[in-house]
């Protein structure tokens, strides 16, 4: 099989793709100021590239799957196809302006904005039928006003950032997180296709184990029922007899935000030896 070629995000959210990638069981191991990872499955070639530039690469075919924020594929206008969305790195992109300019000020004049997002900001400045100048940033966007911008339109992950320097947000235009985009011209051939779709069923099943640890547990026949009757699990929970027909062992999978209240309850229903540990893929 041709290897699929996948495009990794430079700067902030690549180790958040590398660590999914690795709890995946796929390697990748990029030597300093180097572009082109080595990866230890036969099947995978890496190349890692701005996350402004993936959606339009992966348009163009010459490469099959990309880790990119959905904010650039909107800005870039990239016609690929969304595998799945990973969650992580969320932000907002939102339009800010100086304490001091008020909302009546702002639509009566031609405001100047700053921006790394020149056509989602024109997309929502046309929208709103206001009179603008787009200044294209390179970083530091939060800077320029009131000296160099009237607005900034940005991205933000808690708004801090912003107040800091003085700004307050007017609207959201959109939320973005990192996913998992296609080129259609891969998904159009069938073992890619399948390649594509494992590595999606992969990155479910390490996100879903994220977010859960395992409890396992004894307890006595006594207690048994009632334990039973009052634990979550995913399905049923795994019961096996302890040695010496002493009682049962139990083992749960339980979501990480409920075991804080669990934990007593289990307590009181009866359940002994009580362990938790991490899990690392759940199918």
């Amino acid at each position: 099989m041709e290897k699929l070629k996948i495009l990794l995000p430079k700067g902030r959210i690549y180790q958040n793709v590398i660590a999914l990638l690795s709890g995946a069981g796929i390697k990748v191991d990029l030597p300093e100021r180097a572009y082109r990872p080595t990866v230890n499955q036969d099947d995978l070639e890496a190349k890692v590239m701005k996350p402004q530039n993936i959606g339009k690469l992966l348009e163009l075919g010459s490469h099959d799957v990309g880790f990119t924020g959905r904010d650039w594929i909107q800005e870039t206008n990239a016609d690929v196809e969304e595998i799945m969305d990973l969650g992580f790195d969320k932000v907002r992109i939102v339009a800010a302006v100086p304490n001091a300019l008020d909302d009546k000020t702002l639509a009566e004049r031609k405001v100047i904005v700053a921006t790394e997002y020149e056509q989602i900001a024109r997309r929502w400045l046309e929208s709103r039928k206001q009179e603008f100048l787009i200044v294209r940033t390179y970083g530091a966007t939060e800077v320029f006003p009131p000296d160099d911008a009237d607005m900034i339109i940005d991205n933000t992950a808690t708004g801090r950032t912003l107040m800091e320097n003085g700004l307050r947000i007017v609207d959201t235009i959109l939320t973005s997180s990192t996913c998992m985009f296609a080129s259609k011209k891969a998904l159009q051939d069938p073992a890619k296709k399948q390649k594509i779709m494992e590595l999606k069923m992969l990155f479910e099943a390490v996100l879903d184990a994220r977010d859960r640890v395992m409890l396992e547990m004894n307890c006595t026949k006594e207690k048994f029922d009632d334990l039973v009757k009052g634990i979550p699990a995913m399905r049923s929970p795994t019961v096996s007899p302890l040695y010496g027909d002493n009682g049962y062992a139990i083992k749960i999978a339980v979501k990480k935000g409920d075991v804080p209240t669990l934990l007593p309850r289990l307590r009181e229903l009866g359940a002994t030896d009580i362990l938790e540990y991490e899990l690392r893929k759940v199918l």
